[in-house]
């Protein structure tokens, strides 16, 4: 009998150093504008970790890249201070890195960032960072000291996570934007550990920071270089080896997505959500080594300690913080306070912009904020069809609530709207009608959006509800190759 297997799985942890910053706008302005938590970043990764120091039973731990935001040494040191806590917890570290890991200066590594910076009171000064070459040495006692194999080109590593499991990490070996991926002896070295694991006796597992599946279809035709370079190659391989499960971060977006060939030959892509969004999550993995029974589960945070809420949830502190959650917060104000309206909101809509056309630019977001799901459900012809209590309904209902709604879901996953809803009816009939005037009057600059065979209202069901597994926070599934 081999028995279980667990592992904790963190990615996309964007660890921002205290020293890196002072209380300020420049910080404020930079935060408002992102999708996660800068400034409370650290506070969000202890609390990940509390919860997994104080789990006696599960003694590994993987992070898949982008641990720190902006390549800079400090938080790479803060970030590593805290693998040593878990070391010390008894816990085996695994770390592989990504594009927010490191810097380029002079290009030779394209990323997200050529310098890293600390934000001052007025500005940035720049801060010393990390090269991409650096990152190996850097981490080298989290993975690749205990590892089986180390691929000599990417880094990309094997270990052995329990009696009868293994995992192997991926290292993009890319650049950032034109190729995130394996070269070809980066391929080749990766199927020979799949073949090794299997003739071993092993179940295998792969991790890696990119998507292997899209999370979306508007999101693979808009930004496919966000996607693993070679995300076809290793889904065939996927496939042909029975490898069942690819744990993938980046996309900031909790999702799980099942891939089926033509063959009938299948895995699963499960993303995660960065922990510093505002619903972080973490995945908690269980692998019964004699039956090959996975169990994903999703755990998540319900306070934050050392941050005054003021006593709202994390969630609701969090997502208040930036991006859609800080104009939900302050959308009552356009009607009361406009000026303190963009005042709060600077940094996520263009404020000196709309306050160059201050009075249309009012009218015009104060209509929008009146408009009803009444509205959208006429505009889209499906009005006269719904029942006396959905025109009720759809009078009384905000159509911006409606969409704050929507946006609340896009990270965490599980879509809220149901095709029996009437939310679902409104706007899938909505978007069937934007489809049809794009095809009748041939306006080109949408219709390059949208992919060949699919459509407007392919692509926007994928934010109304779950139309993937069913559960974008939990999966069972058996890691078997004829299961």
């Amino acid at each position: 009998m081999k028995g279980t297997t667990s592992f904790y799985l963190l990615t996309d942890t964007h660890l921002v150093s205290k020293s890196n910053w002072v209380d300020a706008p420049p910080i404020n302005r930079r935060e408002r504008g992102d999708q996660i938590a800068l400034k409370a970043s650290p506070e969000i990764l202890d609390a990940f970790l509390a919860k997994i120091i104080a789990d006696k039973d599960t003694d590994n731990v993987i992070f898949i890249g982008d641990n720190v935001n902006s390549g800079d040494i400090a938080s790479h040191e803060d970030f590593r201070a805290r693998l040593d806590r878990l070391k010390a917890a008894g816990k085996k570290v695994y770390v592989t890195t990504a594009t927010h890991d490191y810097c380029s200066p002079n290009g030779e590594d394209e990323c997200f960032q050529h310098d890293a910076v600390r934000y001052t009171e007025t500005g940035t000064e720049p801060t010393a960072f990390l090269l991409r070459r650096d990152l190996a040495a850097f981490y080298n006692d989290y993975g690749p000291k205990q590892a089986l194999s180390v691929d000599p080109e990417s880094g990309s590593y094997t270990v052995q996570l329990g009696d009868g499991v293994r995992m192997i990490l991926i290292i993009d070996n890319g650049n950032g934007r034109s190729h995130c991926g394996l070269f070809e002896e980066g391929m080749q070295w990766l199927a020979d550990q799949i073949k090794d694991a299997k003739a071993t006796g092993n179940f295998v597992m792969l991790a890696v920071h990119h998507p292997v599946i899209s999370p979306w279809e508007v999101y693979r035709h808009l930004v496919e270089y966000e996607l693993y370079g070679g995300y076809r190659e290793l889904s065939e391989l996927m496939c042909s080896e029975g490898v069942r499960v690819v744990f993938t971060g980046h996309t900031h977006v909790q999702n799980i997505r099942k891939y089926t060939d033509d063959a009938g030959r299948w895995f699963v892509d499960v993303s995660t959500t960065a922990a510093v969004s505002a619903k972080g999550q973490m995945r908690h993995v269980t692998v019964n080594a004699d039956t090959g029974d996975c169990d994903i589960q999703s755990v998540g945070l319900e306070t934050l300690p050392g941050i005054d809420t003021g006593g709202q949830s994390a969630y609701d502190y969090l997502y208040g913080l930036n991006f859609a959650g800080r104009v939900e917060r302050f959308f009552p104000l356009l009607k009361t306070d406009f000026d303190r309206f963009l005042e709060e909101t600077n940094g996520v809509l263009p404020a000196e912009k709309l306050r160059a056309h201050k009075t249309l630019a009012k009218l015009g977001l104060r209509t929008a904020a009146g408009l009803k799901l009444s509205f959208a459900a006429k505009l889209g012809k499906v009005w006269r069809s719904l029942t006396p209590q959905q025109k009720k309904a759809a009078k009384q209902t905000k159509l911006f609530d409606v969409l704050f709604t929507i946006f609340r879901h896009i990270y965490p996953g599980n879509a809220p709207y149901t095709p029996d809803t009437l939310e679902y009816t409104v706007l899938h009939a909505l978007m069937q009608r934007l489809d049809r005037l794009v095809e009748k009057h041939k306006i080109e600059k949408v219709q390059k959006l949208i992919p060949p065979g699919s459509s407007l209202t392919e692509m926007g069901e994928d934010f109304l509800y779950n139309n993937r597994t069913g559960d974008d926070n939990a999966i069972r599934l058996n890691l078997n190759t004829t299961s």
